[in-house]
């Protein structure tokens, strides 16, 4: 269901923009981590207001039924085979919501929290976890008044759902747990009297539905697979920059020889770095050095004054992106797949007058995506570590400087220092790329025996996401400082716009500084997105 922007006057500012939840259409991923970054207000048409209350009326049916239904008329988790009288729904539903309330360690960002709550309203929206009409509209009114429940990062099984992190925004909806409001922290019931909305009153189903699903892995994950995404757009342009600073040749990606090799991704990589650099005079045409070296062939075997071939981490850039394109392609339908899904247990099908017990709340999926998408930001910031290198060695840059320090070189030491901070995020990563969805543990009187552990997944991609892109920044200051060398003048008219870009930012480094504050920026207005920018890194 895509988020439709409705934009009376786009001058009117951020308070003017709304968007609308509307029918059976799918959601993006990138609708909803622009709607949260913005705090764009949303609201529901009236398909899925019917079909809402349609499950909720079904469900109380099949309570008048004396049907025995899992969170209704028993008791949840380890007690499963309690039976508990729905005269004690609301007593059940609190009690779940606070006894989940577990996780531990400092609080999920704001962005994150707002991408959460949006990715359980379009769950809820599907009309399935026969949660009220009253207390799905007081959790998209919450949403949109700006409360930011304050959710622990640490904790979450993944399964049954995002319990923990699910419950912490669930116990402000009921007035406990502690929320934001502009930044400031408070007790929920202070919050929620604050912006005039009374806490939900829950009756049976209800608190389950609030928490027993995916959302948290999902509102997170979304966030983390549309940077990476970005950073890989970018991240083509600085590989073209890179290449052109070491000289590199370009044939390599000439769209012919990738029809060999049927990825897509690949032969899509190769294309865009050949268009890239389509007019540069500081990469090299082949054929060029071709020539040279012909002229130096003579009767014995002696070295040439140049290579015909690049390092793999030029040459084989298709290659080894290609893959993370891909990669990326399949996390984004998974988490979008996830997001546009009814995700809790049990779940009314009102056309077939049925509920059904299920386990759609294991985040399993989306853990592997997860997995899957730290895999592929390891691979990226493996491919950037190796280019720093190049640059920073006089033996493999193809006549750079050592150290790209072309003034008073052994008395200043020049960007020797950025590789000490690119080979350990570089290890780092590599030591965080253990699969965390294959780490089950038993909990819960062994009836949740397998788990996702989705939310960590998340929470453990984001982290390798913000390295790579430091070491994606690093190795795009040595590309301009590389350039500067050679000679910008030479440089490719589709490359020039983020040189550009990044000399606003860095100057060339003709003294010893500290480039911290430096790295820091490129990474906040270089390789994020807008609706992820918020200027200078306050340092």
């Amino acid at each position: 269901m895509p988020l439709t922007r409705r934009l009376n006057d786009r001058l009117k500012g951020l308070n003017e923009m709304h968007v609308m939840f509307a029918g059976d259409d799918r959601v993006s991923l990138g609708s909803i981590v622009e709607a949260a970054g913005d705090g764009v207000e949303v609201s529901v048409d009236s398909t899925i207001r019917d079909r809402v209350e349609v499950a909720r009326s079904t469900l109380v049916r099949f309570v008048d039924e004396e049907r025995v239904i899992y969170g209704v008329n028993t008791s949840m988790g380890g007690f499963v085979d309690w039976l508990v009288p729905t005269t004690l729904a609301t007593t059940l539903q609190e009690n779940l919501i606070n006894a989940v309330a577990t996780n531990v360690g400092s609080y999920v960002d704001d962005h994150t929290t707002r991408s959460i709550m949006l990715s359980r309203i379009v769950s809820l929206s599907r009309g399935h976890s026969a949660i009220s009409i009253e207390n799905f509209d007081k959790l998209v009114a919450i949403y949109n008044a700006g409360v930011v429940p304050c959710i622990p990062e640490k904790g979450s099984l993944g399964t049954s759902g995002d319990l923990g992190p699910l419950a912490a925004i669930a116990l402000v909806c009921i007035g406990q747990g502690k929320a934001r409001l502009h930044g400031k922290a408070m007790a929920g019931a202070d919050v929620l009297a604050q912006v005039g909305i009374e806490p939900m009153h829950l009756s049976y189903k209800e608190g389950l539905a609030l928490i027993n699903g995916t959302s948290g892995m999902v509102g997170m994950g979304a966030i983390a697979v549309e940077r990476a995404r970005y950073l890989l757009d970018t991240y083509l342009t600085v590989s073209a920059l890179s290449i052109e600073g070491l000289a590199g040749m370009t044939k390599p990606f000439d769209p012919r020889v990738h029809r060999l090799k049927p990825h897509i991704g690949q032969q899509e990589i190769a294309e865009r770095i050949w268009s890239l650099l389509g007019d540069s005079t500081l990469a090299v045409v082949e054929e060029q050095t071709a020539r040279t070296l012909a002229g130096e062939m003579g009767d014995a075997a002696k070295a040439g004054s140049q290579p015909i071939e690049d390092a793999y981490s030029i040459r084989c850039t298709p290659q080894i992106l290609g893959p993370v394109l891909e990669t990326l392609r399949s996390v984004t339908s998974t988490v979008e797949n996830e997001l546009n899904s009814s995700n809790d247990n049990p779940l009314i099908i009102p056309n077939e007058d049925d509920v059904f017990h299920n386990g759609h709340f294991h985040g399993q999926y989306v853990a592997m995506a997860m997995d899957h998408l730290t895999i592929a930001m390891t691979t990226l910031t493996n491919l950037a570590n190796r280019r720093v290198d190049r640059f920073l060695d006089k033996g493999n840059s193809n006549g750079l400087p050592s150290f790209l320090c072309n003034v008073d070189p052994g008395l200043r030491l020049g960007l020797m220092g950025g590789q000490f901070m690119t080979a350990s995020l570089t290890a780092e990563n590599r030591s965080l790329a253990m699969p965390v969805s294959i780490q089950s543990l038993t909990s819960t009187g062994d009836f949740q025996d397998i788990v996702s552990f989705g939310f960590v997944a998340a929470r453990r991609a984001t982290e390798v996401l913000r390295n790579a892109m430091y070491v994606v920044a690093f190795e795009l200051i040595c590309a301009c400082q590389a350039i500067d060398i050679r000679g910008a003048e030479g440089l490719s008219s589709s490359t020039r716009p983020l040189y550009e870009q990044v000399r606003k930012i860095v100057p060339f480094l003709d003294q010893d500084i500290s480039i911290t504050d430096y790295v820091e920026s490129v990474v906040e207005e270089v390789l994020s997105p807008d609706w992820a920018r918020s200027g200078q890194v306050d340092r």
